[in-house]
C-alpha cells in the first residue's frame, strides 16, 4: 500500500466526525497530493504520524505531502485556473499550481525598511547622491544596517525632519534647496534621489511637487522615490528607485524632444540599406536589463548572451545616471531580479516596452531557461554543439552541476523551510530543489503571479523532473502560524529573516539568514557555488559540532 493510499483511506472513514469535532477548536489541517488531485483532512497528530511514516518511506521524495490549512483547502479547490499570455503568444497554464498550493495568509511578519536599498544603490550608480527624508529612526538604522561612518563621506545623507518641519513652522522647499545646494558644491553629483519614508507620507510632503522647481533652480535631475515602509519587503526598496528613474528619464526626453527626434532620424537613416524587412525589424529592436548587480555579474550576463549572438544595449541602473537607456516600443527589457514587477509595470505602460517573461538567472538551471527566452524573443536558436546535437547552454549547466555535487551531496534529501523575506524565495527554492533538498514551504511576503509566471512554471518543471511534490507557497505568511508548522515539520534548513534567526537558533533549529542571499553574487552560472556555500555552510557547522560531541 502507497503512503498516499494510506492518507486518504485513514481519513475519509473518520472526515465526518472530524469535521463535526472541529467546532471543539480542535487542530486540523489538510494534506494535498498533487497525483490524485486531492486535498484529505486529518488532525495535526495523524499528520506528524504520516511526515514520519513518509520519512521512513524509500520514495520519500515522491511521496511527501504538504500541509495547508482546512479553511483555506475549500476556497482552494473552487478557485479557477488562470492563464498568463507571454508576449510569444504561449500560455502558461500556472492555475493548478496556486489554486492546489498557493495561500494568502495576511499575518503579521518582519522585514527592514526599503530605505535599506541605498545600501547598494549608492554604490552601483557612482555619480549619485542619494538624501533620505526622514526622522533619527531613519538615520539610525542607516548608520546601523549600512555600517559606514559618516567621516567616510558616503554619496547618501539624511535630511533630518524636526519638529519645526514636522508641524510645518518652516518652508520644506526651502531647506531642501539650501540641502541639494550645499550637496551640490560639496559632491557635484550628476543626480540626486530623493528617498521617501513613512513620515513624508504622513505629513503629506509634496516632493513630487518641489522637485521639478529645483531642478530648473539647480540645473541638476532629482529622481524622487518613496521607498516608505508600506512596501512588503525591504528589496522593493530598489523597484521604487528604478521606476522614479524610468519616469524621469520620460520627462528628460518631453523636455528636450528636439534630442529625442535627431536620435530617431538618425537611426531611421543608419537602418535604410538594411536587405529585408526581417533583418530591420531585429535590427531595431534592443536589448535592456534592469537590476542592480555589481558590476562583475553584469559583465557575465552581458558575455552569456553575446555568446548567443545578442547584445545588451543597457542596463538599468547604469554606473553612471548618464547612460540610462532610451526606452521606446522597439525596446525589449527583462528583469534578473523577482522583486521589480513595478519596474517591469512602468516601463510596459509609460514606456511602451515590451516585457520578456523569464525566469531569474538564479542558478545554472535558472540561468539557461533565461538565456533562451531572451533568444526566443529575438527569434534566435540558441547555438548547438554538432557532436551530441545538444545546446551548448544545456551543457554548460550539466557541467556546472557536475561541477556542485561536492555541495549537492551535502544538501540532497535535507530540507529546507522559507519563512519569507526578500521575494527571492521561489527561485532560490526552485534551484535548491533542482540540488535534492526537500522544500516544505515557501514563505513569500509579496507575489506577483505575472511577473513571475514563468519562474512559477520552471519551478512546476523542475519539481516533475525531481520527481517531487510543489511546495507550498504561502504569501504574507504569519509568523506564528509559520512557527507552529516549523515546529511540527523540523526542517534541516530554516531560511529566515534576521529577527527570528536567534529565536529559532535557540529552540534548536538551524537557520540561515536571508538578507545574506540579497547582498551575495548569485546570479549567473559561476555564481552558484555561492548558492550552495551559504545554505551548506550551517549544515556544515552542525556536522563538525556532532563530530566534536561524538568525539568527546
Amino acid at each position: 500500500m502507497s503512503y498516499t493510499n494510506y492518507i486518504f483511506k485513514s481519513t475519509v472513514i473518520n472526515v465526518v466526525s472530524q469535521v463535526l469535532a472541529k467546532k471543539k477548536n480542535k487542530p486540523f489541517h489538510s494534506i494535498y497530493d498533487s497525483k490524485t488531485n486531492k486535498i484529505v483532512i486529518g488532525s495535526s497528530i495523524q499528520r506528524i504520524e504520516h511526515l514520519a511514516n513518509a520519512r521512513s518511506s524509500v520514495n520519500y521524495k515522491a511521496s511527501r505531502c504538504f500541509i495547508a490549512d482546512a479553511q483555506s483547502s475549500n476556497a482552494r479547490l473552487q478557485k479557477k485556473n488562470n492563464n498568463t499570455k507571454y508576449e510569444n503568444n504561449k500560455y502558461y497554464n500556472y492555475g493548478n499550481i496556486l489554486n492546489a498550493l498557493f495561500e494568502c495568509e495576511t499575518g503579521n511578519y518582519h522585514t527592514f525598511c526599503p530605505i535599506s536599498c541605498v545600501a547598494w544603490l549608492y554604490q552601483k550608480i557612482e555619480d549619485s547622491f542619494f538624501l533620505v527624508i526622514g526622522t533619527k529612526t531613519c538615520g539610525y538604522f542607516l548608520q546601523n544596517a549600512l555600517g559606514v561612518m559618516i567621516f567616510a563621506e558616503p554619496r547618501y545623507a539624511m535630511a533630518e525632519l524636526e519638529e519645526s518641519d514636522i508641524s510645518a513652522q518652516l518652508n520644506d522647499y526651502k531647506e531642501l534647496k539650501r540641502l541639494c545646494l550645499q550637496i551640490k558644491q560639496d559632491r557635484n553629483p550628476s543626480v540626486i534621489v530623493w528617498i521617501g519614508t513613512c513620515t513624508t507620507e504622513i505629513i503629506k510632503m509634496d516632493l513630487e511637487g518641489m522637485a521639478p522647481r529645483l531642478e530648473i533652480e539647480l540645473g541638476l535631475p532629482i529622481v524622487v522615490a518613496r521607498a516608505n515602509g508600506l512596501d512588503y519587503a525591504f528589496t522593493q526598496g530598489e523597484d521604487t528607485v528604478l521606476s522614479a528613474m524610468v519616469l524621469a528619464s520620460l520627462k528628460s526626453k518631453k523636455i528636450n524632444p528636439l534630442t529625442s527626434i535627431s536620435h530617431e532620424m538618425l537611426d531611421r537613416a543608419s537602418l535604410r540599406d538594411t536587405p529585408s524587412e526581417d533583418q530591420k525589424t531585429n535590427t531595431q529592436k534592443t536589448l535592456v536589463l534592469f537590476g542592480s548587480v555589481p558590476s562583475t555579474v553584469a559583465t557575465q550576463l552581458t558575455l552569456e548572451l553575446k555568446k548567443e549572438g545578442i547584445n545588451v544595449s543597457g542596463w538599468l541602473p547604469s554606473q553612471h545616471y548618464s547612460d540610462l537607456p532610451n526606452f521606446n516600443k522597439d525596446t525589449l527589457v527583462c528583469g534578473i531580479n523577482p522583486f521589480l514587477s513595478r519596474t517591469a509595470t512602468t516601463l510596459m505602460r509609460r514606456s511602451k516596452c515590451t516585457l520578456i517573461c523569464a525566469p531569474f538567472p538564479i542558478g545554472p538551471d535558472g540561468t539557461r531557461v533565461w538565456i533562451e527566452k531572451i533568444c526566443s524573443a529575438f527569434a534566435i536558436s540558441p547555438s548547438i554543439n554538432n557532436l551530441t546535437g545538444k545546446t551548448k547552454l544545456y551543457e554548460r549547466e550539466k557541467y556546472l552541476f557536475e561541477g556542485l555535487e561536492e555541495y549537492c551531496s551535502l544538501i540532497r534529501g535535507k530540507s529546507v523551510f522559507f519563512m519569507g523575506d526578500n521575494l527571492l524565495e521561489i527561485s532560490l527554492a526552485r534551484f535548491l530543489i533542482r540540488c535534492g533538498m526537500i522544500v516544505y514551504e515557501i514563505g513569500i511576503p509579496y507575489l506577483d503571479k505575472r511577473f513571475q509566471a514563468a519562474e512559477l512554471a520552471l519551478l512546476e518543471q523542475t519539481c516533475k523532473e525531481m520527481n517531487v511534490l510543489m511546495p507550498r507557497i504561502v504569501e504574507k505568511p504569519d509568523n506564528y502560524y509559520q512557527i507552529q508548522r516549523i515546529r511540527e515539520l523540523q526542517p534541516d534548513l530554516t531560511i529566515t529573516g534576521m529577527a527570528h534567526a536567534n529565536p529559532l537558533e535557540a529552540r534548536g533549529i538551524t537557520t540561515k539568514w536571508s538578507v545574506e542571499f540579497t547582498f551575495a553574487q548569485i546570479h549567473g552560472f559561476t555564481n552558484a557555488r555561492e548558492i550552495l556555500e551559504l545554505v551548506t555552510r550551517p549544515l556544515r557547522r552542525n556536522l563538525m559540532s556532532n563530530y566534536s560531541v561524538s568525539i568527546c
